[in-house]
């Protein structure tokens, strides 16, 4: 395991009954889908680095709004603090996958919970309010 958690970031975007998810080309969760988001640099905001991993991952430009919650995935190789805040888009396009994601999409909340999620998000967006059902 590494010697210290490492802090992350993820952009929660929710538009027009769609929420935008990546999957992961590599790296932790490889395979599955996710909201975009990575670590955060030396010398970077919270908000910074929230904006570069949008841009990075879906080639969408937006801007950081609030902090939608935290979560910590911790396993025999990793330590991850994720703070996930909200994300605004600021021009309306299609998600190009770019950086780490293999694939970028805007995806119905209705139908989020039938793709292969990262473990706990689901969960995490039912406790936000963002979807109303993940079963």
């Amino acid at each position: 395991m590494a010697d210290r958690p490492e802090l992350c970031v993820g952009a929660i975007a929710v538009y027009d009954d769609q929420i935008l998810l990546i999957r992961r080309g590599r790296g932790p969760a490889e395979g599955t889908w996710s909201v975009p988001g990575g670590r955060v640099e030396a010398g970077e905001t919270l908000a910074e680095a929230v904006v570069r991993e949008l841009l990075e991952e879906t080639g969408l430009a937006g801007v950081c709004e609030g902090l939608v919650g935290w979560v910590e995935r911790i396993d025999d190789q990793l330590h991850h603090v994720i703070l996930d805040f909200a994300v605004t888009i600021l021009v309306g396009a299609d998600p190009v996958a770019g950086d780490d994601a293999a694939e970028a999409a805007w995806v119905p909340l209705a139908n989020v919970a039938e793709l292969s999620l990262v473990d706990g998000l689901a969960e995490f967006l039912h406790d936000h309010g963002i979807l109303e059902t993940f079963s």
